[in-house]
């Protein structure tokens, strides 16, 4: 089983409250390319995943998504605490917050909610291994988008902190391409005798 830190990742210490940036930055929380998204994937993905090093690389990423996902509703949570009407109308967190008040809600930057269509589980090495790279590039682009339009340091520094994670993700996925793909090879004739179509 797991054993639980009752500690973030990187920490969260936002002084300053804006319900625009929460309303960006949530994206992360339950957009398409998001963390949500990320951890169902990869704990969903080990089941089938024939090769055992796969099956923790799967679990041991799918599980730091999950305190990703966790490090995300703490930022979002302190920029939105003790926000004043005036401020959720100036910022444009009032859609937002006419449904889900401040509570933090897994949805996309757009507004449309969480869906598990963006969980991809195949069920095949090859292209689970390539969806899981090319999610990771997909939620590092988030982060550098977010970078772009928030300035707050207090929340610039934890976003770097998880676009790196992303990028060390990515090579991690990388690498189990590799072996699977080397596992695979070893049992394919035609991979591992090149003159036979000559």
């Amino acid at each position: 089983m797991f054993e639980y830190q009752k500690m973030l990742q990187y920490p969260i210490r936002i002084k300053t409250p804006n319900p625009l940036y929460a309303s960006i930055i949530i994206s992360q929380y339950g957009g398409p390319d998001g963390e949500l998204g990320a951890s169902l994937r990869y704990l969903t993905q080990r089941f089938s995943m024939p090769y055992p090093e796969l099956q923790g690389l799967l679990t041991d990423i799918g599980t730091e998504e999950l305190g990703h996902l966790e490090m995300i509703g703490a930022i979002v949570y302190q920029l939105t605490r003790n926000l004043t009407p005036e401020e959720i109308k100036r910022s444009g967190f009032d859609k937002y917050f006419v449904d889900h008040t401040a509570g933090v809600y897994p949805t996309a930057a757009s507004g449309f909610p969480f869906n598990a269509a963006s969980i991809a589980c195949k069920g095949d090495v090859i292209a689970d291994m390539n969806e899981n790279l090319a999610a990771e590039q997909k939620a590092r682009v988030t982060y550098d988008n977010i970078l772009r339009l928030v300035d707050d340091p207090d929340v610039c520094d934890v976003i770097k902190f998880l676009r790196e994670r992303e990028i060390v993700h990515y090579q991690r996925f990388g690498e189990g391409l590799r072996i699977a793909t080397d596992k695979m090879d070893e049992k394919n004739f035609y991979a591992i005798n090149p003159s036979f179509d000559k």
